[in-house]
Formats: C-alpha cells, structure tokens, sequence
C-alpha cells in the first residue's frame, strides 16, 4: 500500500512539474502573454515598449504599422474609376440586372462603361449569383460594383468581400447613416469593416495587387451615398462632409417621388441644387444619372441596364465617354 502512495504522489509529483514546464514552455514562446490563470491587468498597464501606453481608451488609440495592415509608402492608385474621378474625369456605370447569366454580365462589363452598377435594391438577384458574375470576368473593363439594397453592414460586407470596387448606399438620411456606411466599407483606422476573407483577397480578384488588397482597398474604393429623401436633403451637408465619402448622388426618380415634383419645375431643381450644393462644398464627387452627364459638376453616372445596352448599343449611348476608362499604372487594369 505504501508502495502504491508513494507511486502516486510520485505521479504528482511529476505531473505538476510537466505542466509547470510546459507553462515556462508556453511563457517563452509568449513571453508578452498573461502569465497563466493570472489578471496581467491589462486594462490599466501596458507592456514595457508598447505604443500606447497608460490605461486603455480606444479613443486616443495609435494605429499601429504593421505590413499587413499599412499601405506601401508611395503606393499608386490601381482601381481604375478611383483614377479617373480623381483626374477630374466623368465615370459611368451600367446597370446590370440579369446576373443570373455570367456571359450578360461580362458582356456588359466589356461594352465600354467604367463600372458596373449591380443592381441588389431593385431586382431579387442573390449574393452569389452575383460574385459567380463578376468572378467570371474580373478583368473586364469595367470594374464591379454594386448598389446595396440598403445601409446594413451584410449588405456592405458581402458586396466587398465578393469583390465591389465601387459601392452604392441608397437612401441615405442622415449622418449617423453615413458614418455606418463608412464604417463598414473602410478598414481601420477610417472604418470599422472585418477583415473576413472571400473572393476579394483572391489572386483570381485583388490579392495580388501592388501593395497588397487590404492595405490599399480603403484607398482605391469608391463610396457613393444616394440622397433621396425630404430628410436626406435636410442632412445632404452634414453627409457629404462625413471622411470617406467619395461622391453623393442625387437621386433622380426618388427625389421627385419624395418632393412630389416634377424634373424641370422650381421645387425639384431646387432639391437636385441642394445636394449639387452639399457636394461642392464637401469637396466630393457629384453624381446622378446618365442624362445630366452635361449638368455642370455632374462627374459620375448611373447608365442604362444591359436591356438599353442591347437596344442601342453603348458606344450610341455614351458617345464620347465610351471606353475611355482610367489607366493605372500598376495592378490588374494596367495596360488595359
């Protein structure tokens, strides 16, 4: 019996000092890590040479510079609808619809616009029928882009995630709205968008861009807010001066459907003057449909949908804005 004792506290014995060993194991692959079963009191102390030292408040927190986060120093712009706009350029985006069929889609990506305008507020079209699309084509000339149904962080994330180099908020009221919209289409520091994976980080989409797609997405995205209410109106300055913001559009089908006026009468060019007004004095980008691409500081474009496209052509319908996309010089439209 004592032998068996004596067995056992042996086994203690060195069962205690195989954990303590493999606790100093894990400390020294860890050596910042909380010591085990311990409040390394974190909150309140920081570890000797980190940045942000003193207690923990995440509004003065310093955002780090890691590679993997952190842009290239000097990194050119590769999206080439971001180039243009930013050239002083006119951007047009075709309405697509149909993404059901990837051969449509690619069709319309090649017919001359600058991006696509994905429908997903107005057509029951499914998430992944529409990456199916723009994944068959990634190259085409124009590049993908979506307009959300609405200002929801799925919507954002799954648009970005499939590979949405332009996004579409309608319905933007205000600018609490605005700032969820930034939010969830930026990466920190200007957002707060997951770093989730999908297509977009593909080598087959963006993962093989210069300097990397998470560190230069927030960059080269394109965000656009649609103003198109009585209150969108109201908060249209506030809105365009959220950082972020790449241009506002004034809607305009809703902006008359919420007005009640027609396009033409005082009442509604005074509402279209509104957010013309928001813009220019945000500094943003202007945008609305296809038929005031002559509208002074209109630079941005909602084109027809590939029914129109078919019936007219785009080379008919855009005239001299047709294929004449923005030309990076590095990433996968260069040369193109």
């Amino acid at each position: 019996m004592r032998h068996l004792i004596g067995l056992s506290l042996a086994g203690v014995i060195l069962s205690a000092a195989a954990w303590q060993s493999s606790a100093e194991q894990s400390q020294n692959k860890f050596p910042l890590a909380a010591p085990a079963g311990k409040d390394s009191n974190a909150r309140t102390v920081a570890p000797p040479g980190a940045v942000n030292q003193g207690p923990f408040d995440m509004s003065t927190w310093k955002y780090g510079n890691a590679p993997a986060f952190t842009a290239p120093s000097g990194m050119k712009l590769w999206n080439p609808v971001k180039i243009k706009l930013m050239e002083g350029g006119k951007v047009v985006g075709g309405t697509v619809r149909a993404v059901g069929d990837p051969n449509t889609y690619c069709a319309m990506a090649n017919a001359g616009y600058d991006f696509i305008w994905t429908e997903m507020q107005h057509h029951p079209s499914t998430w992944d029928n529409v990456v199916r699309a723009w994944q068959t084509c990634p190259r085409a000339k124009a590049v993908p882009g979506a307009r959300i149904a609405y200002t929801d962080e799925r919507e954002i994330q799954r648009a970005l995630d499939g590979g949405a180099l332009v996004l579409v908020v309608p319905t933007v009221d205000t600018v609490e709205e605005a700032r969820q919209a930034v939010d969830w289409a930026y990466f920190p520091p200007l957002g707060k968008r997951s770093q989730g994976g999908g297509p977009a980080f593909a080598p087959e989409m963006w993962g093989g861009v210069p300097g990397g797609y998470r560190q230069t997405i927030n960059d080269n995205l394109v965000l656009i807010l649609m103003i198109e209410t009585l209150e969108g109106l109201r908060n249209a300055d506030a809105i365009a001066k959220v950082p972020g913001v790449t241009a506002i559009f004034a809607a305009s089908g809703d902006l008359g459907n919420f007005t009640g006026f027609a396009q033409g009468t005082p009442d509604y060019e005074r509402a279209i003057n509104m957010v013309h007004d928001a813009a220019i004095k945000a500094g943003v980008k202007l945008c609305g449909p296809f038929a005031w691409k002559d509208r002074p500081d209109f630079t941005c474009f909602q084109a027809g949908s590939e029914a129109a496209q078919i019936a007219r052509g785009a080379r008919a319908e855009l005239g001299d804005l047709h294929n004449t996309q923005g030309k990076p010089e590095v990433g996968p439209f260069a040369g193109k």
